[in-house]
């Protein structure tokens, strides 16, 4: 389980990544938005390569799940964050800030 102090302090731990309010969510950015958590701190949102979106949800069964709108099949990823393990996503954040860059 991730706490909400904790995916912050993951996110924030990467280069360069600035953190503002979006809409009812707090946005993390690089160069462009890559991830993002619920207000509740349940849930963030990350942006994945399309292309690794199915292998990382396939990895992650419990914890991850496409977006249902358009912004799903252009690798936006729901994380429960209480699903995954700190270590899994930090990896996962890895992945979205690298993609992101």
């Amino acid at each position: 389980m991730v706490t909400e102090g904790a995916f912050r302090t993951a996110v924030l731990s990467l280069p360069h990544v600035t953190e503002a309010p979006h809409f009812d969510r707090l946005a993390y950015r690089r160069r462009i938005i890559f991830a993002s958590l619920a207000a509740d701190g349940a849930s963030a949102n990350l942006l994945l390569p399309a292309q690794r979106q199915l292998e990382l949800i396939a990895r992650f069964p419990q914890a991850l799940q496409r977006v249902a709108n358009k912004w799903g099949s252009r690798g936006w990823t729901s994380v429960n964050l209480k699903a995954v393990e700190l270590g899994d996503i930090e990896y996962l954040l890895k992945i979205a800030f690298e993609h992101a860059a």
